[in-house]
C-alpha cells in the first residue's frame, strides 16, 4: 500500500497552503472537468479520488452552491468522456482493422469479467450499466459488453446518464464525510484520497487472494 501513502502525502503537500476561494473556483472546476474527462477516456486517472478531494475543498468553502458545482462538473465530464469513449469503440467495432481505442477497452476487460458482464447485461439490461460505475473496475467490461451487443450510442447514453450521476454523488459523499471529520481541508483530502484508492484497489487484491488460495 505504499502508493496509497504516497498519494496521501502528495495530497497533503498540495493542499496544506490553501489559496483564496476565488482562485480555487477559477482553477478548480475547469481542472476537475478536464481531469475527469481524461480519466473517462484513459482509465488510469483516479477520478473518484479527484471528485472526493474536490468535494472536501467545496465543503469548507463559504461560497454558495460549491458542492452542487462539483457534482455537476464531475458528472458532466464523466458522461461526456464515457460517451466519447463508447463512440470511439463503436467506430473500432465497425472498422476492419479495429482501433487503438477499442484495443485499450479490450485490454482492460479480462475474459472472465467480460463474460460476467455480457451475461448480466443480457439479463438485466440498462440496470447493469447504471451499477457498473459504482463497482470498482466494473465500467470497462460492461462498456465492452454493450459494444459487443451492438447497443447504439443513444441507448448507451440513456443508461450511462444515471450511472454518472450516481457515481459523482457517491464519491462526493465520501469527500463530504472526510471533510466533516477535520477542521483543515487538507486533512479531509488525505482521508478521502486514501479511502477512494483503497476502495478502487480492493477488488484486484481480492481476486489475487482468491487466485492464490
Amino acid at each position: 500500500m505504499r502508493w496509497v501513502a504516497s498519494a496521501a502525502a502528495l495530497a497533503a503537500a498540495s493542499t496544506s497552503t490553501v489559496p483564496p476561494e476565488s482562485t480555487q473556483q477559477a482553477l478548480g472546476y475547469p481542472s476537475l472537468f478536464l481531469l475527469v474527462l481524461i480519466g473517462a477516456l484513459v482509465p488510469v486517472v483516479p477520478t473518484g479520488a479527484l471528485v472526493s478531494s474536490a468535494a472536501v475543498v467545496a465543503f469548507h468553502q463559504t461560497a454558495p452552491f460549491s458542492l452542487a458545482l462539483v457534482f455537476v462538473t464531475a458528472s458532466t465530464a464523466a458522461f461526456l468522456g464515457d460517451a466519447a469513449l463508447y463512440w470511439l469503440g463503436r467506430r473500432g467495432m465497425r472498422s476492419r482493422n479495429g482501433s487503438r481505442w477499442l484495443e485499450a477497452i479490450r485490454s482492460r476487460a479480462p475474459e472472465e469479467r467480460l463474460a460476467q458482464a455480457r451475461g448480466k447485461l443480457s439479463a438485466h439490461g440498462i440496470a447493469v450499466l447504471v451499477l457498473s460505475r459504482l463497482v470498482p473496475a466494473g465500467r470497462i467490461p460492461v462498456m465492452l459488453a454493450c459494444l459487443m451487443a451492438d447497443w447504439p450510442l443513444r441507448r448507451f447514453a440513456r443508461g450511462n446518464l444515471p450511472a454518472c450521476l450516481a457515481w459523482a454523488a457517491t464519491y462526493q459523499v465520501i469527500g463530504i464525510l472526510g471533510g466533516s471529520l477535520f477542521k483543515e481541508p487538507w486533512e479531509g483530502v488525505v482521508v478521502a484520497v486514501v479511502l477512494t484508492l483503497v476502495i478502487g484497489a480492493a477488488p484486484g487484491v481480492w481476486r489475487r487472494v482468491r487466485a492464490a488460495g
